[in-house]
């Protein structure tokens, strides 16, 4: 007899186009995948349903966020796992999503979209007006600036790293000041210059071209919570006659001319 996780296996592969890399243990307790992988749980049928509606990494996301979906263990290392396969997370065609519409038909996994999970964003209006992305933008990071330093290096850069070696003392945060200063060569940047910087985010870019490059920085965030971080810095630093922090809109910007 075909288990419920051998079915959910079967269709995984077919989409992946290559053995599945992590192990499955579906809603009614059976297993199947590679002995010793990380475990990825499937605790319903919602879970499924959840894909078919919305495929991809999207779906993925949301059906972790609501806890339809689980990884045993350590995430990381679940999640390294799945990336390291070249066919990971594809866009199922055509005729997979048919052959997972059947699936899902046979395991009784059919029905009405799920609902989104709690914490996404409940925005109104036009899309990109000032208000709408005012609530967008606080919705995402005015979280707390704790939260997000458990997440990032010391100078809260938010973007990637740009990762110029690898030897045991080089970690995220020397990472982040070469990929710093990556941008502030690539700009030409010089004392006096003057630089705009269009969602400053926590300013590990600003503070980094005013205290290195002794450059002019015009900073903008709709991020309250930001806005408030970077002051502080800047005020820590001694730059405060070097970065202008500003809580706006880069449409609201007013007058100024920048080289960068």
């Amino acid at each position: 007899m075909i288990t419920t996780a051998q079915r959910l296996a079967t269709l995984l592969e077919d989409v992946m186009g290559a053995p599945m890399p992590v192990r499955l243990r579906a809603w009614d307790g059976t297993e199947s995948g590679p002995p010793g992988a990380p475990v990825v749980i499937i605790r319903s049928r919602r879970t499924l349903r959840r894909l078919l509606w919305q495929p991809g990494e999207l779906g993925l996301a949301e059906a972790y966020i609501a806890g339809d979906l689980d990884i045993e263990g350590d995430l990381g290392d679940g999640l390294r796992t799945l990336w390291q396969n070249p066919q990971a997370a594809p866009r199922p065609g055509a005729a997979q999503l048919a052959t997972a519409a059947l699936t899902a038909a046979r395991l009784g996994a059919l029905g009405p979209r799920p609902p989104a999970p709690a914490g996404r964003a409940r925005l109104r209006g036009a899309r990109h007006t000032t208000t709408r992305d005012r609530a967008a933008i606080s919705h995402h990071y005015d979280l707390s600036n704790e939260f997000y330093e458990l997440l990032l290096d010391p100078s809260m850069a938010y973007s990637c790293a740009y990762w110029a070696r690898e030897d045991s003392e080089y970690g995220l945060a020397e990472a982040q000041r070469d990929k710093l200063e990556l941008i502030c060569r690539k700009l030409r940047l010089r004392p006096g210059a003057r630089l705009l910087d269009i969602g400053c985010g926590w300013g590990a870019l600003a503070l980094y071209a005013a205290e290195h490059h002794k450059v002019q920085v015009t900073a903008v965030t709709l991020a309250r919570e930001q806005r408030d971080a970077v002051l502080a810095r800047v005020h820590e630093r001694g730059l405060d006659d070097l970065v202008d922090v500003q809580l706006r809109h880069y449409r609201d910007i007013e007058g100024g001319q920048y080289e960068a």
